[in-house]
């Protein structure tokens, strides 16, 4: 019989972390639901892993933080005691969370206090994903080609390394942001050893907390679209919901943590929020959809109007990401901005199996629709199509 596949509460990205602990601080009674969606076609019904799901589920609500890993957190600087005081007492509540099937759709809905629900994400993502793969079977011949791509990655990060060197101010950096939909444990724990012995000139860090304590690297991470949405059910106007989660973070965080998220409700949005105030608060910004490029340009132009040096500043792309878009991107904006890169599903799922488009979505906030207008085609999830509508009304937003 398989040991549980979540090894740790730690397990988590960090953004799960120091969003929590933000929210908890400002909005301790919030309710929320979270919905579980496929975006692609499985290789065979997802609703077969019901039951394994289940199980699984009923093992994490089991589990509590051991003082090794309270004694990690708290080490943090921009974690805060009475954070991990309550994490000594947290238990995930199965209650909060159910598995049920319509057709082939496996559903997955976590529904409670915000506090208590919002960590379920990464966990649920990563379970099916597991479950998934081995099904699959075949883990030999899959890994071996893991392997040969993971060594043409690296291949082509040391053929880069006397270029990337000359960077000087402006160097290469990466990180592993691939927990979520990783092919499995065992080999999330091979790729982040391979890349940090072969190339930790360049792999700097991860945003999976227990791989980063594990390895004493820097664990990455700060906002995700979860805590900006949030904010259009907590009271203020919806038109300064981005002003609001902003200011939230700036007064929980004090200097740390200093990359905003952009695309909730689009770029253009965004940056009318984001004023010489903010601009000067936060150390840079997140890329997460839309044509990447357009969307440096376009900070980079920002900074400029608002008379900011930008080459002080830092844009972290995100999405959909391999080692030579990357470096594309990096010889781009090399000189002009500073640039980091979180490279998930390439690192974590390269395989010869097709990776699953799986997400696990905040839709309700306060009894009511909460929602993110993407940058790109196929990322906007919400089932309130008259709340979609008034947020694109509100911001000026076309539909993709």
């Amino acid at each position: 019989m398989n040991a549980p596949i979540v090894r740790s509460l730690l397990e988590n990205d960090l953004y799960k972390f120091t969003m929590w602990q933000a929210l908890l601080h400002r909005q301790p009674g919030a309710m929320a639901e979270y919905a579980f969606v496929c975006r692609n076609t499985p290789a065979f019904p997802l609703a077969e892993l019901k039951a394994e799901v289940e199980a699984e589920l009923d093992a994490l609500c089991a589990m509590q933080f051991t003082q090794d890993e309270l004694d990690y957190l708290r080490g943090l600087r921009f974690i805060k005691g009475d954070f991990v005081d309550f994490l000594t007492v947290f238990r995930f509540q199965r209650h909060f969370v159910s598995v049920e099937t319509a057709g082939d759709t496996l559903q997955i809905v976590a529904r409670g206090p915000l506090v208590h629900v919002m960590g379920f994400e990464i966990f649920v993502l990563y379970i099916v994903n597991t479950l998934y793969f081995r099904r699959l079977g075949n883990v030999e011949a899959v890994l071996g080609v893991a392997r040969q791509r993971l060594a043409a990655k690296i291949a082509t990060l040391k053929a880069a390394a006397p270029e990337l060197a000359d960077g000087g101010d402006f160097p290469f950096i990466a990180f592993d942001f691939g927990l979520r939909r990783r092919y499995s444990a065992e080999w999330h724990d091979e790729v982040l050893e391979t890349l940090t012995r072969e190339v930790p000139q360049f792999v700097r860090g991860t945003s999976n907390v227990y791989l980063a304590k594990r390895y004493g690297i820097t664990p990455i991470g700060t906002m995700a679209h979860e805590y900006l949405q949030a904010y259009q059910a907590f009271g203020s106007r919806l038109r300064d919901f981005q002003k609001s989660a902003l200011e939230g973070w700036v007064q929980e965080y004090r200097g740390d943590l200093g990359i905003a998220l952009t695309d909730v409700v689009g770029m253009d949005a965004f940056l009318a929020d984001f004023d010489l105030y903010f601009a000067k608060l936060f150390d840079g910004l997140r890329h997460d959809s839309g044509d990447p490029t357009a969307w440096g340009e376009k900070a980079i132009a920002h900074y400029d109007a608002l008379r900011i040096d930008a080459r002080m500043k830092r844009l972290v792309f995100s999405d959909g990401l391999d080692i030579d878009k990357a470096l594309a991107l990096y010889r781009h904006f090399r000189g002009r901005i500073q640039t980091s890169f979180g490279i998930g599903t390439n690192f974590t799922n390269d395989t010869p199996l097709k990776a699953l488009n799986i997400v696990m979505k905040l839709t309700h906030c306060n009894g009511q629709p909460v929602a993110k207008l993407s940058d790109a085609p196929g990322k906007t999830l919400c089932e309130d199509q008259t709340f979609l509508a008034y947020l694109r009304q509100v911001f000026n937003h076309t539909a993709s």
